[in-house]
């Protein structure tokens, strides 16, 4: 049980909603978080099911925590796939069956009887980045999430750039290849930087180079398995593989083309990488390789007082950013 002198209240309650897994959370007034979980999403058993078992697991916390629901001032709410955030609905969820047009948001409310504030999961993880992760210094930042696909958030002045169609912030589909021969991106269109940057990506353009004879040690994984993910990359550039390390640099590369896009239109404080595949991050030669990749490119293409001032950084919360970040904007939104 968590002692309560530690805790600055009101708290709130945190939900980041995945198509594997949701991570729920109580946070503090002051960004702490003191319990927190996960639990599967078990889409194909419907939405209404889903939040059963959020309010379910959230009580689980509060009794851990020495806490009950009237000390939960409000909830956040971060959930993918397409929404009307004015109107608290879930539109087009195509990696959870089921679940579309959901008012997820009312749903909630009216089964807690608490306030709920509802938006985009990449936005909710950059708002934790912002309250309380490597941004929390800063007034404006936009932050990318890279991993299966990618996702994006921006801050700017404690605002969530949520935009007049719940569309704001979609950074995975800016246009970076216009090309007759650009990378189709799952969305359907062309050349968007999901196409060139995501881990499906790095590792399909790692398997086309491959099978065109590229020489490298991925070879023996790609012969052997059918298949090689980023992660594979990552521990063959950590080896020394050039092939592999080259990939990462061409990722990095067309990052910058995004990167350098937002901040011409945007001009934030920091930009956050954030998502699971980062090369290992600052731990690793890949991952730290992987970032000056990027800022050596964005320096080429930027203005020069962007180039400058702008900072560029691996996310600090992990994977606790986006129930953090839920929280923090009940926070603002209820507080």
């Amino acid at each position: 049980m968590v002692s309560l002198d530690h805790i600055s209240f009101p708290a709130y309650l945190g939900v980041d909603v995945g198509g594997t897994t949701i991570k729920i959370g109580i946070v503090d007034n002051s960004g702490r978080s003191f319990a927190h979980g996960k639990i599967d999403t078990d889409h194909e058993r419907g939405p209404e099911d889903g939040v059963r078992r959020i309010i379910e697991f959230a009580e689980g916390l509060l009794a851990e925590s020495g806490l009950n629901w009237e000390q939960i001032r409000a909830i956040g709410l971060g959930t993918p796939g397409t929404m009307d955030v004015k109107q608290g609905m879930l539109l087009h969820m195509p990696n959870m069956s089921g679940w579309d047009h959901f008012p997820i948001r009312s749903y909630l409310a009216d089964q807690t009887d608490k306030p709920v504030a509802f938006l985009n999961d990449a936005n909710a993880a950059a708002y934790g980045e912002y309250w309380v992760g490597r941004g929390q210094e800063c007034d404006s930042l936009v932050m990318f999430t890279l991993g299966t696909g990618v996702g994006g958030g921006i801050i700017i002045h404690d605002i969530t750039l949520d935009g007049a169609h719940s569309h704001g912030s979609e950074l995975g589909h800016i246009t970076i290849d216009s090309s007759a021969d650009a990378r189709q991106c799952p969305c359907g269109q062309f050349g968007h930087l999901e196409a060139y940057v995501s881990a499906t990506s790095v590792a399909k353009r790692t398997q086309e180079q491959l099978d065109e004879g590229e020489e490298s040690s991925l070879q023996t994984t790609w012969s052997e398995q059918g298949m090689v993910s980023s992660l594979d990359v990552a521990t063959h550039a950590e080896q020394g593989d050039e092939f592999a390390n080259r990939i990462i640099r061409e990722t990095g590369h067309y990052l910058a083309i995004g990167i350098t896009s937002v901040l011409h239109m945007i001009d934030p404080d920091i930009v956050v990488l954030g998502g699971a595949m980062n090369f290992g991050g600052h731990q690793t030669r890949a991952g730290r390789a992987f970032l000056e990749a990027i800022r050596q490119r964005t320096r080429e293409l930027t203005f020069p007082v962007l180039a400058e001032n702008t900072i560029i950084d691996f996310a600090t919360l992990g994977s606790d950013s986006g129930f953090i970040g839920a929280a923090g904007v009940a926070r603002k939104q209820f507080g």
